[in-house]
């Protein structure tokens, strides 16, 4: 009998190798070549897996059925799924360790499970570790149903004999498919049972929602085709010292992928946060230099965030240069900027930039406000409390138009501020009614923005 031959595949990108080696050519990673046997059947292809016969459909055929959502109950999960989850979509949703995935999903069953149906299969925990999880958030729903499983053809069975409206898979690194060799949260294992849990979402209509792990670098681990395979793929983002999380849609087949849901971590779970803005400028200091409050566009949501600019004489010969919140890059680029086309020098300074909130910034809109923060700090001047700004910098020094300008006008006077500095190009594009009642400043330069806040 012919002897086996084993195949050696990367664990974090899944180049294959008929022999070893210590260093990955696909990806340069060293020590992540592990061995497997190859296997003889197609896999996510043996029996009970496969679907339906297909069935070729005009498209004028196809009913709007097929496209109804299910509401979970929360808003800002609603608004990135893109309205709520589509019947047959596998969504995924990851992020660091206690980010808050398996609290937002048990208290997404506690309101389905008032009409629906959920199968919650846990590979890392025990039922009882999830009913004392259930107790501490509030979960009491008798439509909740605990599978505590690793084996993918068991769980695939038990779908098909439950018949649930929800699945929840916690966690796809813990599921095993017996006919992969591999061990659980390999390349193989993730990629062939997240293949067999999307056959069986297609196939029995059962929307899937499955939860998977970072690596040591924050991106989600097992191979990149996982990514490819879903309809969704949710991440969760926050920094440990904040209470704040923000979930943010990466891809999403069914809806917008600049939509973003905030969330605050509470002891009770993850409550939502309706009003992000005023969350993000709450305790904003008075008559202090070096901040200023910016509106950037996530989705179709404008939120208001507030950038704080700290410049000081630098103690070495090389200033330092630190962001928080804000592309590194681009801050050398604007501070570039200012020396060159504005006469404000930074070169024997140290500059630091910080958003607060723990919010990202990466929308150009915000360049104009990074400036007047930096400008600020260096002449120790403050910025106006109702004061708002935005648009991007070009190199020439120049500030260019950005989208949605009436929308984050209209958010700002919402919140009490009393004047925006807005590019040149988006003041004809305001309604007369904004005109009236906010103080609007167009600027056509970056020296323009400048001397606005000196006649302030």
């Amino acid at each position: 009998m012919a002897k086996i031959k084993s195949i050696y595949v990367c664990s974090e990108c899944g180049y294959e190798s008929p022999k070893w080696f210590g260093k990955c050519p696909g990806c340069g990673e060293w020590n992540t070549m592990n061995e497997e046997l190859p296997n003889s059947t197609p896999l996510g292809k043996t029996k009970g897996f496969a679907s339906a016969i297909s069935q070729v459909m005009a498209l004028g055929d196809i009913t709007e059925d097929v496209e109804k959502r299910i509401s979970t109950g929360n808003k800002e999960f609603d608004r990135v799924l893109g309205g709520g989850i589509v019947l047959g979509s596998l969504v995924l949703i990851s992020g660091d360790p206690g980010i808050g995935k398996s609290t937002i999903l048990l208290q997404v069953c506690e309101y389905l499970g008032k009409k629906l149906k959920v199968l919650y299969v846990s590979g890392e925990e025990s039922a009882n570790q999830i009913k004392m999880r259930a107790n501490r958030l509030g979960v009491t729903t008798d439509n909740l149903f605990i599978l505590p499983q690793t084996d993918v053809s068991v769980i695939v069975e038990t779908i098909k004999i439950e018949k649930p409206d929800l699945v929840i898979i916690d966690s796809i690194q813990t599921m095993v498919y017996e006919e992969v060799t591999s061990s659980a949260g390999s390349v193989t294992q993730v990629r062939e049972c997240t293949n067999i849990f999307m056959h069986t979402a297609k196939g029995l209509g059962v929307p899937i929602i499955i939860v998977g792990h970072v690596n040591k670098d924050g991106a989600i681990a097992g191979p990149k085709v996982l990514e490819h395979i879903v309809d969704t793929v949710l991440y969760f983002e926050g920094e440990k010292n904040y209470s704040y999380r923000i979930l943010r849609g990466v891809k999403n087949r069914f809806g917008s992928t600049n939509e973003i849901g905030v969330f605050e971590m509470t002891g009770e779970g993850l409550k939502e946060v309706l009003n992000p803005s005023l969350m993000m400028i709450s305790g904003r200091p008075k008559n202090t230099s070096g901040t200023c409050v910016a509106c950037v566009m996530e989705g179709s949501r404008p939120i208001l965030a507030e950038v704080q600019g700290l410049v000081c004489a630098t103690g070495f010969g090389t200033p330092r240069r630190m962001s928080t919140g804000f592309d590194y890059n681009r801050m050398s680029m604007l501070l570039a900027v200012l020396e060159k086309r504005a006469g404000y020098f930074f070169n024997n300074m140290d500059a630091y930039i910080n958003v607060v909130g723990g919010l990202r910034l990466d929308e150009p809109a915000a360049d104009l406000t990074v400036a007047l923060a930096l400008v600020s700090s260096l002449k120790d001047k403050a910025v106006g409390d109702k004061i708002l700004a935005f648009g991007e910098v070009g190199l020439a020094g120049e500030i260019r138009a950005v989208s949605n300008c009436e929308q984050r006008v209209a958010e700002a006077y919402r919140l009490g501020f009393e004047k925006c500095i807005i590019p040149f190009h988006n003041y004809k594009s305001l309604s007369k009614e904004i005109k009236v009642n906010m103080d609007i400043v167009p600027v056509r330069t970056i020296r323009d923005a400048f001397s606005a806040l000196v006649e302030e």
